[in-house]
Parts: C-alpha cells; sequence; structure tokens
C-alpha cells in the first residue's frame, strides 16, 4: 500500500481531466510556416551578419523556420512542423495530388509530418546553397509576377494541408510571414477582404490559431489598418461594442521592424498556450461564466526518455504500462480493488503485528487498536476535494492594500474568460476586470482547479492590458494565486544584526547601480539553462550525425567579468576599502551551538562480532531495532525479545 504522502499522487488514468479536450490544448503542436514568396521577399539586400554577401526577406523566413525545426526534434519529438510558400509559379506533383483545394500559386515545400533530421537537413542543404549563390531561392520558387494570390485562397490551402496531415488532438497554428500590408489594392478589395475573413474563421472553427509576423522597412512600412485588421480576428477583452467603432484591433508593434529579430520572436511564440484547466467561475448564484487557467511559471527539463526494443530489422518503442501484483497470489490486481491507507508508524505497526493472529483488518471506517484504516481512491479523492466540483466561487472583494507580500507562497495561475463554454463570458469578464481595476480591488475567491487536486481560498488580482515598443507584454485577465494557511507562514526569529552605516550603502549602491538589469526586465529566453543546452547540443549533433566540440560551448549565464570590470571595477575597490575600514566589519555576531543527535546506525560487522562475544545485550534499543527493521523483522517487545531475534537471524544468516 502506498504511503500517506502518496495519497495525492493516485493514477488518474481513468479520471476526467480538468483541461479542455478539444484540438486547441492537444498534447501535441502542429505548426505550419506559411511563408510569401512575392519579388519583395525576394529583394537581395546586404547580409547584415556576413560580409560582402546578399540576402533576403524569405532566406531570413526559412532560416528562423530551420532554427526552430532543429528546437522542435530534440525539445518536442512528437510535434509536426510544415512549410507552405504563396505567391510562387512554381508547381509540383505533390500539389495535384492533395485535390483541388490547394490553390493555385501556393506551394508545399514540406507537408506536415513529424521532426527528422533528414527533413530538416534538406531544408539546410538549400539554405547553404542560397548563402552561396543568392539567387537560388529566385531559381528554386520563382515568384508570381503582376498578381498575388488572394488571401482567402491561402487560408483554405492552410486549412487542407493542416487537415490532411495535422493529428485530431492537436494545437495547429499557422505562422504567416509576409512584408506586403495590402495585398488586395485593386478593384474589387473589398469582395476579396470578405472572402479572407470568412475562410479564416473557417481555420479558426477547425482550431487552427493564425500568428502573423509581419515585416516591416524604414523603405517599405507595414502599415495593418490597410488589409489585415480588418480581416484577422480579434484577441483582445475588447467588447463588442468598440470593435464596431474602432476597426482596427491589432496594433503597430506586431509589425517586425528588424528582419533579423524574427527568430526571436518566433521564439516567443514557439510554444503553445495550453489551459491547464477549463473551469466555471460563479460569480453568483446562477450567475456562470467560463474561463481556462493557464500556468506562468514552468520548469523545464530535459526530454524523456524512451525504452527501444531490437526488431532485428528495425528498432521500436516499447510501450509502458503500470500493473500493480498481488506478491501473495502473483496475479495482477484490478485497479478498482485497490485501497489506500496511512502508515501509522513503528509502534502502532508492531502493535498491530501482536495481535494480527487474533484478527485480520477489516476494509471499513474503524478499526482495532493500532490497525490501519483503508479508503478506496475515490473515497480519498472525496477527502482532498471536500466533496466540491471543480469551479471558482466568488465569495467577495478586499481593498488591495489587504493583499501582503508574503500572501504570495505559490505560483499564481492566470485566468482568461472561455466563450466556448458559456456565452457571454468575454463581456462579463472585461466589465468585472474594468470595474476592479477602476476602484483598485481584489476579489476572494474559492477555487478548486482539478478533481484530484484540493480546495483553496485565492486572492483574484486584476492586471490591465500593458504594451510596450515589442508587442503586448501583459495581456489583460486575472492572477488567481491561492492564499496561505495559517501554518504556512511563520515569523522569522529576530535576531541582532550589524547595521551599516550610510556612507557604506552609498559606496555599495553606486556599483550596484552600474550593473542593473536594463529596463529592470529578465527575459529567461536570451539565458537557458546551461546543463540543458549542453544536453541538447549534444543530442542535436548526434540527431545530424555531426561531431561535437565541447569546447565550443557558450554558456550564456556565465558573468561577463571583462564589462563588469570595465563598468564597475574602480567602484568596487572603492566599496571594499570602505567596508574594511568599517566598524562593523569586525563585530562576530555569538552563536549557541546544537546539541548533536546521537549516531543509531550500527553496521552488521559490527553486531556479528558482538554476537559472537555474547555481547548483543550492551547495544541499546533503538540500535537492536534498526536492525531488526533492516531485515524485515518484527520490532515488538521488550529488549530480550529483541535479542533473540536478533541472535536467531544471525545463526541462520
Amino acid at each position: 500500500m502506498p504511503p500517506y504522502d502518496d495519497w495525492n499522487k493516485i493514477d488518474d488514468e481513468e479520471d476526467e481531466e480538468l483541461q479542455d479536450l478539444s484540438i486547441y490544448e492537444g498534447k501535441r503542436d502542429v505548426i505550419l510556416f506559411c511563408i510569401d514568396c512575392s519579388p519583395s521577399m525576394l529583394e537581395l539586400y546586404d547580409d547584415p551578419v556576413y560580409e560582402d554577401a546578399k540576402t533576403c526577406h524569405l532566406f531570413t523566413a526559412l532560416d528562423a523556420a530551420m532554427q526552430i525545426e532543429k528546437k522542435k526534434v530534440i525539445v518536442g519529438p512528437n510535434d509536426s512542423v510544415g512549410i507552405l510558400l504563396f505567391n510562387t509559379s512554381r508547381k509540383s506533383d505533390l500539389t495535384r495530388a492533395q485535390g483541388s483545394e490547394i490553390k493555385r500559386n501556393t506551394y508545399i515545400y514540406q507537408p506536415i509530418s513529424m521532426m527528422s533530421a533528414p527533413k530538416i537537413q534538406e531544408l539546410m542543404q538549400l539554405l547553404e546553397a542560397a548563402r552561396e549563390d543568392p539567387s537560388e531561392l529566385r531559381k528554386e520558387f520563382p515568384p508570381l509576377e503582376g498578381k498575388r494570390v488572394p488571401m482567402g485562397d491561402v487560408f483554405t490551402s492552410c486549412n487542407w494541408v493542416l487537415r490532411d496531415g495535422a493529428p485530431k488532438v492537436a494545437s495547429k497554428r499557422v505562422f504567416l510571414i509576409t512584408d506586403e500590408a495590402d495585398p488586395h489594392s485593386g478593384p474589387g478589395s473589398r469582395q476579396l477582404i470578405t472572402s479572407a475573413r470568412t475562410t479564416l474563421i473557417d481555420l479558426t472553427q477547425a482550431g487552427v490559431s493564425v500568428e502573423p509576423f509581419f515585416i516591416s522597412t524604414p523603405d517599405k512600412p507595414f502599415n495593418v489598418d490597410l488589409f489585415y485588421s480588418s480581416v484577422l480576428l480579434p484577441n483582445t477583452l475588447a467588447e463588442d461594442e468598440d470593435l464596431e467603432t474602432d476597426p482596427s484591433v491589432l496594433p503597430e508593434s506586431i509589425s517586425i521592424s528588424r528582419i533579423e529579430d524574427l527568430l526571436s520572436q518566433m521564439r516567443f511564440h514557439e510554444i503553445p498556450k495550453r489551459a491547464q484547466s477549463s473551469i466555471p467561475f460563479h460569480l453568483a448564484e446562477g450567475f456562470t461564466i467560463g474561463v481556462k487557467g493557464y500556468g506562468l511559471v514552468t520548469k523545464q527539463t530535459k526530454g524523456t526518455y524512451k525504452y527501444f526494443v531490437d526488431m532485428g530489422d528495425r528498432m521500436e518503442v516499447v510501450t509502458s504500462r503500470t500493473v500493480y501484483v498481488d506478491e501473495d497470489r502473483e496475479a495482477e490486481v484490478e485497479r478498482n480493488k485497490i485501497v489506500y491507507g496511512m502508515d501509522l508508524g513503528a509502534t502502532a505497526a508492531s502493535r498491530g503485528e501482536e495481535e494480527e493472529e487474533s484478527s485480520a483488518p477489516s476494509v471499513g471506517r474503524a478499526g482495532k487498536n493500532g490497525q490501519r484504516v483503508f479508503y478506496t481512491a475515490d473515497e480519498v479523492k472525496a477527502f482532498t476535494t471536500l466533496g466540491l466540483e471543480p469551479g471558482i466561487k466568488l465569495l467577495g472583494f478586499k481593498d488591495r492594500s489587504e493583499l501582503l507580500f508574503e500572501d504570495n507562497v505559490k505560483h499564481s495561475y492566470f485566468i482568461y474568460p472561455d466563450e466556448m463554454a458559456y456565452s457571454g463570458s468575454k463581456r462579463t469578464f472585461s466589465a468585472l476586470l474594468k470595474s476592479m481595476l477602476k476602484k483598485d480591488k481584489i476579489g476572494l475567491v474559492l477555487s478548486l482547479n482539478r478533481r484530484n487536486s484540493s480546495p483553496s481560498f485565492c486572492a483574484l488580482v486584476p492586471q490591465a492590458e500593458k504594451a510596450d515598443e515589442g508587442g503586448w507584454n501583459d495581456p489583460a485577465g486575472f492572477h488567481l494565486i491561492p492564499l496561505p494557511f495559517a501554518d504556512d507562514i511563520r515569523a522569522a526569529p529576530i535576531e541582532e544584526a550589524c547595521r551599516a552605516s550610510d556612507k557604506l550603502k552609498k559606496s555599495a549602491r553606486a556599483w550596484i547601480d552600474k550593473l542593473s538589469v536594463k529596463n529592470g526586465a529578465y527575459p529567461p529566453d536570451s539565458y537557458p539553462n546551461p546543463a540543458l543546452a549542453f544536453h541538447n547540443a549534444q543530442l542535436q549533433a548526434s540527431a545530424f550525425r555531426e561531431e561535437y566540440d565541447p569546447e565550443s560551448f557558450d554558456d550564456l549565464t556565465e558573468p561577463k567579468y571583462e564589462m563588469i570590470y570595465k563598468r564597475a571595477g574602480q567602484l568596487i575597490k572603492s566599496w571594499k576599502e570602505d567596508l574594511a575600514h568599517d566598524e562593523s566589519a569586525n563585530m562576530v555576531v555569538a552563536t549557541t551551538g546544537s546539541k548533536r543527535k546521537a549516531d543509531v546506525n550500527v553496521d552488521e560487522a559490527e553486531i556479528r562480532s558482538k554476537h559472537e562475544a555474547g555481547a548483543l545485550g550492551k547495544l541499546r534499543v533503538d540500535q537492536l531495532k534498526d536492525f531488526l527493521k533492516s531485515k524485515g523483522i518484527a520490532i515488538s517487545g521488550k529488549k530480550a525479545d529483541l535479542v533473540d531475534r536478533v541472535s536467531g537471524w544471525l545463526d541462520t544468516n
């Protein structure tokens, strides 16, 4: 039976998960790069990295797609990626074989498929050839001259490519890359805009989201109001009336002013936003909206390893499953017959062994003194959830000033309205958010996010939408902060400490200001975990059958000592001198020693020597029990009983 600590870790294979099982939050990720091949995308300009070299926007887009694929093959081998080019006159048999819905002047360079090294190497070879001969891409993908493919046809082709190649349960996204702000500027533009928006709605209803990457240059600025603000669907909490008065729902900041930033922007959108929970939000009796919960902090770990079996001519992945076996009958136990109980410790266990012969433990709510009480999995889950159904219940409001810093002891969840669950959720959610921001209030709620979790009181903290020059930084929504129980926060011991003088503080502040992070922001993507990065670099070299040089690894978290010395070297020296002459530097805080616990462990060789000398009685009771417990022998009874058991085991072994 599992110990008490494992009660909250009951396998929930048959449990109804609280995640939305729709195609929006699938475990797999599918990305279709939809790249424009118009003449402006193939126009050559000086490469900003390599001297005496030419490049183009299409090369940069394909290179960014290749970098994403190389990363996916390590961190997401089950994900799928494809590349669709439009506004090109190249034709392929694959396009005709896919069906008539793959529109003309759209070319499938890479169909939707799982990551593989040969697939990425093919793209790498194309980019190498294009780097040596800048006109290679124009030869490979000749642009469509004099006209453009209607965006409605582009979205239709994307729909069919994803429908035929992507798994049904997956998060499907289209990365749209173009530098043309007004693709339908001629006659009939209104009809083309309507057609594009209609086909985009069809694409969205099929579970596909479109994430644009608009390339803007000084010579050709990108104005989203010309076309895309009327086509792409809104992604804000604005109410319907606001959208009618202001049709521009896309900010100018989504345009990429520097083509070199394309890869960094893609990496920001690379990880799909999967909801951890989809639950109702009860605002009052009979007044409910739907919300989705998202985790803001995730620990990045190494990919899960797999077992393979050699089939002779091929290697296949081993399918693993967990089976519980009864040791006495040596037979598999059905999951619904497994019961759970709490470990009562050595004393109670020993008392239970003495009474084991008289009466066996019964499965129920009460047992004899010293015996464990067992419960079914459903009963254990009822204990953890207190009989509540998953959801969030609004209890009231408080002033924001009443939320203390030390109340945030766990990672918060970010909740966002779910219009698919309850109609009108977005409008109601937006009204509540605006009202709480205006009155500077926070909410107090009772939350149960999943069926196998415990309910907790949480603070509902509103967050207004905040934008910066690089794009939408903070979306509008609520932070759900679990509030601590009384025993979660303990007062720190108050001890006397040395206080630095004002001169020493000023001296330290001088060099700290010189080494502070710009804008007070820390971009985690810019400083990856060096252990994971080193591990992934070796995996990548192994996947592409390349030699890996460990000396070439660059640890981005390593401090830049030369820059530190250049900026604050003299200031740090001055601070050290002030610290050496400060009176508090020579003060020592007296501390009391702690009592060390006696060592109980005794090795088997020493006990054997005591046994041979007939001196087992000189050992302490706790030492005898510790030895018997390590051998799986009962530890009940007096010291003489313990000595007899130890002696009997040593005689037979």
